[in-house]
């Protein structure tokens, strides 16, 4: 789906218009947006569509159900996010380290990081500071309370939470000098014919679409991603990624650039896949990194979750 975006300085408010392409033909308006809009939830997306802020061919449309038809133009009027008040929230964490300074946490896929226009509670943002109180990092403001890094909403696995601010810029300066370990796993499309590769490709907004990032000539971050394979499966390929630097969505984008997109990722790969992938096969699987205290070497490790081994035990059938 080609998109473009119009800004409304004066009133903060940003159009976004799509072109209707032909994977999308006959699908319902409010799925097709919530593939594309991924900062904001289905429910979000069905208030947009309440409220009026979306039209199709012009004219405003409040029918979810609307099948849409290839060709057809959608816009989607984003109005300013409002001011955020972060509440603690009483929300379940597989916490798998903790000390006075940092806590470690394996997230599931599906749980948003922090608080945005789209999901203004019911985050792991929220769910910390219900377990830690005021015991979180100030740097990144109060909508980011400890988050040194994250993951993307539909991606499982672990990330550090720092709880003062001594914490916070020792785990930063490590991310910044690409000391710190994250490795991946992933299952994407087709097979890899080496056993191992780097990627090393400036990540930068899609200019075609602005709700995707792509690899870009110009105006992007230096990105590197480096891969192996683990297993294949013809039209399959289980890989580890290791990432050097953090951009956004940087191994799907680096994958995809590749012309193997991960399986179940519907902004950056196919629609539909027969293997029951409802996400992008993505899990968070090793964090490693230096105490910002003891100055020990610390190494975590995350189980695949239920439904990522599925599909995985699928392939090997």
């Amino acid at each position: 789906m080609n998109g473009s975006s119009e800004m409304d300085l004066q009133a903060g408010r940003e159009m976004l218009t799509f072109l209707i392409e032909e994977k999308d033909q006959g699908r319902r308006l409010d799925a097709v947006l919530a593939d594309l809009l991924e900062e904001f939830s289905r429910s979000h997306v069905q208030k947009l569509i309440d409220g009026g802020q979306v039209q199709v061919e012009g004219v405003p449309e409040t029918v979810k159900k609307r099948k849409l038809k290839v060709g057809e133009q959608v816009s989607v009027t984003i109005e300013p996010p409002a001011e955020l008040d972060v509440q603690p929230q009483n929300i379940p964490l597989n916490i798998v380290y903790e000390d006075e300074d940092l806590l470690v946490v394996d997230k599931p896929a599906g749980l948003v990081v922090h608080p945005g226009a789209g999901n203004p509670d019911g985050t792991l943002v929220n769910g910390i500071l219900y377990h830690c109180g005021d015991s979180l990092s100030s740097i990144n403001g109060v909508i980011r309370p400890g988050i040194v890094h994250r993951i993307d909403k539909d991606t499982s696995g672990l990330l550090m939470v720092a709880k003062n601010d001594k914490a916070h810029q020792s785990l930063a300066a490590q991310l910044e000098t690409h000391s710190i370990l994250r490795a991946y796993r992933a299952i994407v499309l087709h097979n890899i014919k080496e056993d191992h590769g780097r990627v090393e490709a400036p990540i930068g907004r899609d200019p075609k679409n602005r709700l995707r990032m792509a690899v870009v000539q110009n105006g992007g971050r230096h990105a590197v991603t480096n891969y192996e394979v683990l297993e294949r499966f013809g039209a399959y390929t289980y890989i580890q990624a290791r990432l050097e630097t953090g951009r956004t969505h940087q191994i799907r984008v680096h994958m995809t650039h590749l012309r193997h997109p991960l399986l179940g990722d519907r902004l950056y790969g196919p629609e539909k896949n027969n293997l029951g992938a409802n996400r992008q096969m993505l899990h968070a699987e090793s964090l490693g990194f230096v105490h910002p205290t003891s100055g020990k070497q610390l190494e975590f490790h995350s189980p695949l979750p239920e439904d990522f081994q599925s599909v995985l035990d699928r392939l090997r059938r």
